[in-house]
This record gives structure tokens, sequence and C-alpha cells, in this order.
């Protein structure tokens, strides 16, 4: 088991994000976290990287108290945030290295890799660039990689496919599977159902801060079902988009 999470719960003031979340995690699982806005998605995944604290519950992660924030999980883990929490005053080069020796990779290595990452997802790390000044994709991409750079035996993304291009969110579908067919452990907040249901080994569904659904696409779907239907019949059909003045 790599993760368990018993009891959880996060509360904002008098308000409860997340309440009662109780789940484990296999080594290898592709776990797709689903849930509306505000359901609670973001909260749960600051909570398991160590960025939140919980008011209730506990987490371990490879037998370690997430909350105590241990150095060896820092080394496993590879976390890309749904805001990108980059140095904006840094180039992309200057900004993945920094990354690279902080998880105390050589020069060589960290060179190769920052070459590699950069001819995969089609950005150029070495122009001289402040990061301020990247697009939003691009800087999706920044923090992909640093997320990557490591080589992390676990994985966190949140909305990774956001502001991506056709073809980049291709090239980063294609990335995901042979992560995951290699035995990356990846747990992964997305709106994109389809995509999620293609890379995915199981789901997590999430409404109003409670876990409502948890299991594979077979334990979980009717049928011939199909995980938006799956989704929609858990947190509650979208309403009529109609205006009254047009």
């Amino acid at each position: 088991m790599v993760i368990n999470v018993e009891s959880l719960g996060r509360r904002f003031g008098d308000v409860w994000a997340l309440k009662e979340i109780n789940f484990q995690v296999q080594a290898g699982e592709f776990i797709g976290i689903l849930g509306r806005n505000g359901a609670g998605k973001t909260t749960l995944v600051r909570l398991l990287t160590g960025q939140l604290s919980p008011s209730e519950g506990s987490m371990d992660i490879c037998k370690h108290r997430v909350e105590s924030r241990p150095t060896a999980l820092r080394r496993i883990m590879g976390v890309m945030p749904d805001t990108t929490a980059l140095f904006d005053g840094l180039t992309g080069e200057q900004y993945l290295h920094f990354v690279g020796r902080i998880h105390g990779l050589q020069e060589e290595v960290l060179q190769n890799r920052i070459r590699e990452l950069g001819e995969l997802l089609e950005i150029d790390f070495l122009q001289p660039l402040p990061i301020v000044d990247f697009s939003f994709g691009m800087k999706k991409k920044t923090a992909l990689s640093a997320a990557l750079l490591h080589a992390p035996s676990l994985l966190f993304l949140d909305e990774p496919f956001e502001g991506l291009d056709p073809v980049s969110s291709d090239t980063l579908r294609s990335l995901l599977e042979s992560l995951r067919d290699h035995g990356t452990t990846i747990l992964m907040t997305s709106h994109l159902l389809g995509l999620a249901e293609r890379l995915c080994s199981r789901f997590i569904i999430i409404n109003q801060g409670r876990i409502e659904a948890d299991g594979s696409a077979e334990s979980l779907l009717r049928g011939n079902e199909t995980l938006e239907s799956l989704f929609l019949r858990t947190v509650g059909k979208a309403k009529a988009g109609a205006l009254t003045w047009m």
C-alpha cells in the first residue's frame, strides 16, 4: 500500500471542504479524482502533498505521516499543482536547474533531462525568456517538467491538461500512458472525463466534500454507461441552459 487515508477532513472556518475521506492506493494505480468545481479535489491534493494540514484524520504515504513533511516523501513525490507555482523572474532553464539541484541531480543528468523534456513537450527551456512572459500552456509544461525531473514513483497532477493545445494534450496523454505502464503511481484531478476514462484504472468521485463513488470503471459503470453518465448520475444532472432575457 502506497497511500492510506483515514477519516480525513479539512475545514476552512465553519465550512468543511472535505469530510470523512477514506481510501487506500496500491502501487501502480492510476487514479482519477473527479468532481464538480468546489467539490474538494484540489484540497485533497494539497493535503496529500503536505501543502495543507488536516483538520481531522490522518494520511500516510509509504508509511510516513504526511503532516510531518518528511524529506523521504519529497524524494519520491512529483507534484504538478493546479496553479503554476513557479518563480516568475527565472527562465525555464533556471527554474528547472533550481528544482533539479534541490533533488540532488548531477549537472550532466540535469542537463540531459531538461533537454529531453523540452524536446518531448515542444518547449525551448533555453530561451532567455522569464517565466512571467510564458503563455499559460508553457507554464503548465514547465510545472509538469519540474514534477517529472527527479523521476518520482508517485505523481500528483492537478488538472494537467488545462490550457494545453490538442497536440500537446495528446503528447501528455501518451506520456502518462507510458508512466502508467512502467508502474508509476498517479493521482490526477481532471474535468476531461473522456481522457480520464482512457487513462485511469480507478476513479474517486467527490461531491460536496465527500466520496460518492470509488472503484474501477468495470465496477462502477452500468451496462453501456460512460464515465460521463456515471459522473452525472453521481453528482447531479445539469440545469437547463437558458436565460430569461435571451
